[in-house]
């Protein structure tokens, strides 16, 4: 029931900084185990893509700095629009298993970056789906790089 509530918080919130942008676009949000997604569609959205989307990151940092106290670490809160970031995870996604399996081919370890935070989780998450290899962040800033690497005693 409170997950509900604070999705729906979300998506009334994200309305409202829309609307005041001067945006007519419909928002909807979605429930999954791991994070609520809010998606924006319409004509409109484009504004938000120009630059490579740096307004949707504006907006999704907007979002996540309003709602840091009623999320916890195992939740996340994405703001999509037009699926845009769905098309950016799936090509990260695809970027690091071919990352994954360059390690593995030649044992040398691999760097993609620099990269967010959220980006930077995707890439942990997928890595750590496979048992061979370990992936760790570095770097001082905001904008970090990972390393995928076999883990060690691993199979080469």
């Amino acid at each position: 029931m409170a997950e509900r509530a604070l999705q729906d918080r979300v998506e009334r919130f994200v309305k409202d900084v829309v609307t005041a942008m001067g945006l007519d676009l419909a928002v909807t949000s979605e429930q999954h185990p791991d994070h609520i997604r809010v998606n924006l569609d319409g004509p409109q959205g484009e504004i938000l893509l120009r630059r490579k989307g740096e307004a949707l990151d504006a907006l999704q940092l907007i979002v996540n700095t309003a709602f840091r106290r009623d999320v916890d670490d195992r939740h996340r809160l994405v703001v999509d629009c037009l699926g845009f970031r769905k098309a950016k995870d799936g090509e990260l996604r695809h970027m690091t298993q071919f990352l994954m399996e360059k390690v593995r081919t030649t044992g040398a370890p691999q760097e993609i970056g620099p990269l967010n935070s959220y980006a930077r989780r995707l890439v942990h998450l997928e890595v750590s789906s496979t048992p061979d290899l370990v992936s760790e962040s570095e770097g001082d800033s905001a904008m970090k790089t990972v390393i995928i690497s076999l883990r060690e005693g691993g199979p080469r």
